[in-house]
């Protein structure tokens, strides 16, 4: 990346259920590691900060939920955005629709339909885990310590107390879960007209969202994609770092 005179606005969008608290550190790493930028990490309706209100069941209505935001905050396109899994659909079809508005996509970890098949998606062993939680009415810790074993393999910081106390404080309600959820099941691959704006990335050992998801959609859109060797789902999580230097180069 070429540096620039007046800092890049990078947008970063979390997965599901997840809030702009849970990039942790990543966002000081991404703004060290990549000249001339200032991130903006947004949270969607019904996650983070926002958890009160009502999530859309339909990404759209999040791409737009998002631009409203950065009008609110009095940020003006053009934008480059770094988005995780539910995420990655929400910047997808931000570039497809307001092509204008973003230069620039990175897309973590994200699968889009028809491309993969639901198991692949979604891995099965997720349904089995998340089903026991909720019917043991688990407690916040035990909550965030499955999440943390199923989206990551080797994480660079502590983060567990971090997200127990999100989870207490910012409680992301199940309908809302479910329909973002449903808004990520019903998503559609949108057609893009500059797949060169874009980078895919996505970690081995993802026991989430499998990894051929990520090359799937690679193969679609003819667009450059890259995997870390051993990284779960939360590849910024697990190697920041990393993910910087693919932004970067």
């Amino acid at each position: 990346m070429q540096p620039y005179a007046t800092p890049v606005h990078w947008i970063f969008l979390r997965g599901l259920t997840r809030g702009s608290g849970h990039w942790g550190h990543f966002i000081a790493e991404f703004e060290a590691a990549v000249p001339h930028v200032k991130v903006i990490a947004l949270d969607t309706a019904g996650n983070g900060a926002r958890f009160a209100e009502q999530s859309p069941c339909n990404v759209a209505a999040m791409v737009e939920d998002c631009r409203a935001q950065l009008q609110l905050m009095g940020y003006v396109p053009p934008y480059q955005v770094l988005a995780l899994s539910l995420g990655g659909m929400v910047a997808a079809l931000w570039a497809h629709r307001w092509p204008e508005e973003v230069q620039r996509i990175v897309l973590v970890s994200t699968s889009m339909r028809p491309l993969n098949p639901f198991y692949e998606r979604l891995r099965p062993g997720s349904y089995l885990t998340m089903a026991k939680l909720l019917a043991s009415g688990a407690s916040a810790s035990r909550w965030e310590q499955e999440i943390l074993r199923i989206t990551t393999r080797h994480p660079q910081h502590d983060v567990l107390a971090d997200w127990v106390h999100m989870r207490e404080s910012n409680p992301v309600s199940l309908a809302n879960a479910l329909r973002q959820l449903l808004a990520a099941a019903r998503f559609k691959l949108p057609g893009a007209s500059s797949m060169e704006k874009v980078l895919l990335l996505a970690g081995q050992g993802d026991q989430l969202v499998s990894a051929k998801c990520t090359l799937a959609l690679a193969r679609h859109w003819n667009c450059a994609a890259v995997l870390h060797p051993t990284a779960g789902h939360d590849v910024p999580l697990d190697d920041g770092p990393w993910v910087a230097a693919q932004v970067r180069l």
